[in-house]
């Protein structure tokens, strides 16, 4: 972005004084031809001149930059979800908004994580958003690239760049209750202050090494899944592959075909189901641009067929023994030794973690050239990881495939709210919020993919929609009525989270296993418990009475 581009993207800043070199050069002219044609002063004009000149001596000081005015909305992240939440803002007609990105692009998760294989595992017609239809997906579950070129065209269509101020990086939102503003403490830069912030980073925005003894120490190539190198050759390479999610079951079948050989270093085998993947005809295209209800229509199917899942996955019901069923004959068929089979099945409810969707994962660790190793690693060592029967696989390279740092607990950045209030310490046994959105004590913030949002077995983005459409009803309250503050009520939250626990415990989530959806101490601060529709319908109403509010 040039620097007149970020000039004009919203009155949040004041205009850029002109630069010194440039206002001398502006200026010399003029000097030159007035010195020219002024006639000489008289003793009495020059002592005019002179107390005219003290008299407007003062003003001098008041060419100082102003004030920067305070935005409607400052939208933390340029994501899926920051994007979103940008586009219901303009078309509602709320246009002094501002999106921090701290990157130097869109994209958020998709922008990330760039490895081998990169995909959804959510159809494509599903994983968009229904007020901006692709109808030319490239395969029913698209790859990571494509997913990306949507999300730029969302940027263009709905003229979201101008609005869009990258490589700032949040430190800090502060909320100043007596003029009721949220302040944003930007990393090098000027702190920028609204009406309203939005929590827009996403849970899978922070990715780092795991806690793994002498990682460090290691002195070969690492590889965070989310920090892809494209420049590293892995023809000819060891290579180990730490960790059997669902970034593992992707990049795996990739490096395959390319190592010399390749350790699967696996703690804890996951479900897998086939993936029903195929490329999109140019006929399917074709219709869906010319009769966009066609569209909807598969949309709507596939919404319906993934709810139909909820029964499988989040609840134990005869479906769920049906699912398992279906994932061991997936497992049988494409692996045939009966102790590799064995690794492979997991010991808990289907569920309880991610299900993961892959049809090339399995025969990837049937290669010639691969290994599943099931040892805890003890530790990394200066050539390889050492496992804890004591040997040691030397490797060139290391890929962790280990996940992003959930925030089940605590915050990106220090988020202080009323009365000193700060919301990592209020999380740090669990995250809670009223309908995953607003946090009592946190006046005028909205979370998306807050606590207790993620889903289980339906689109991301159906939910976020919920979201989007929610936090606008609370910004237009704040707005058209200029509030100083709108807050959730204490009461209100702390009803609305008991309910949700008390529903969690009866989940396949809650039954045993151990997984990121969880804290240490096995709170659920991450997923709802139940349909995409009862979700939907929660986030439907907006109730005045939820929330104690305060005029300007």
């Amino acid at each position: 972005m040039s620097e007149t581009d970020e000039s004009r993207i919203t009155t949040n800043e004041a205009p850029a004084a002109t630069p010194p070199k440039a206002a001398a050069r502006k200026a010399a002219p003029g000097k030159r031809a007035v010195k020219k044609a002024a006639p000489k002063k008289t003793a009495a004009k020059k002592a005019a001149s002179k107390k005219t000149a003290s008299k407007k001596a003062p003003r001098k000081a008041a060419t100082r930059k102003p004030a920067a005015k305070p935005a409607s909305v400052l939208i933390v992240g340029a994501g899926f979800a920051g994007l979103g939440m940008a586009i219901r803002l303009k078309k509602a007609g709320i246009e002094d908004f501002v999106i921090l990105e701290r990157g130097d692009d869109v994209g958020g998760t998709w922008r990330d994580n760039t490895y081998p294989g990169a995909a959804c595992d959510i159809p494509s017609n599903l994983y968009s958003f229904s007020f901006a239809p692709n109808p030319n997906w490239s395969h029913s579950y698209s790859g990571g690239a494509e997913i990306l070129d949507y999300i730029h065209y969302l940027v263009s269509a709905f003229g979201l760049r101008e609005h869009i101020r990258f490589q700032h990086n949040v430190t800090a939102l502060d909320f100043d209750a007596r003029r009721g503003l949220w302040t944003a403490e930007l990393e090098g830069r000027e702190p920028l202050r609204a009406r309203a912030a939005v929590m827009a980073q996403g849970p899978l925005s922070n990715a780092s090494f795991p806690d793994i003894d002498g990682v460090e120490d290691y002195q070969g190539k690492k590889i965070h899944s989310a920090r892809w190198d494209h420049d590293y050759d892995f023809t000819g390479k060891r290579v180990a592959v730490i960790g059997t999610g669902a970034s593992a079951v992707q990049i795996i079948p990739e490096l395959v075909e390319k190592v010399r050989s390749l350790k699967v270093f696996q703690r804890t085998p996951a479900w897998v189901i086939p993936r029903p993947d195929f490329r999109t005809p140019d006929w399917n295209k074709t219709l869906f641009r010319a009769l966009p209800a066609s569209q909807r229509a598969v949309r709507e199917a596939l919404y319906w067929t993934h709810e139909t899942m909820a029964m499988a996955v989040i609840w134990n019901s005869p479906l769920t023994r049906l699912a398992e069923r279906l994932a061991r004959r997936h497992l049988r068929r494409q692996v045939t030794d009966d102790w590799m089979r064995r690794q492979l099945t997991p010991d808990f409810r289907i569920g309880c973690k991610r299900v993961l969707v892959s049809n090339d994962y399995y025969p990837a660790l049937r290669k010639d050239n691969t290994q599943l190793i099931t040892w805890p690693i003890a530790k990394l060592s200066e050539n390889g990881i050492r496992t804890a029967d004591g040997v040691e696989h030397e490797l060139d390279c290391v890929v962790f495939a280990t996940g992003f740092d959930v925030p089940k607990s605590g915050t990106p950045f220090p988020v202080r709210g009323r009365a000193g209030r700060e919301l990592g310490e209020e999380w740090a046994r669990g995250a809670q919020a009223y309908k995953s959105i607003n946090v009592a004590g946190y006046p005028n913030l909205f979370f998306l993919f807050g606590p207790n949002s993620g889903p289980g077995h339906n689109s991301a983005l159906v939910y976020m929609e919920a979201q989007l459409d929610y936090a606008l009803r609370g910004v237009h309250r704040l707005l058209d009525d200029n509030l100083k503050l709108l807050d959730v009520k204490p009461t209100v939250q702390a009803r609305h989270n008991k309910q949700l626990q008390k529903r969690l415990a009866r989940t396949n989530w809650n039954s045993g296993c151990k997984s990121w959806y969880l804290t240490e101490d096995g709170f659920n601060a991450t997923m709802f418990p139940g349909f995409a529709t009862q979700y939907r319908a929660q986030m439907a109403t907006f109730e005045d009475g939820d929330y104690d509010s305060e005029p300007r």
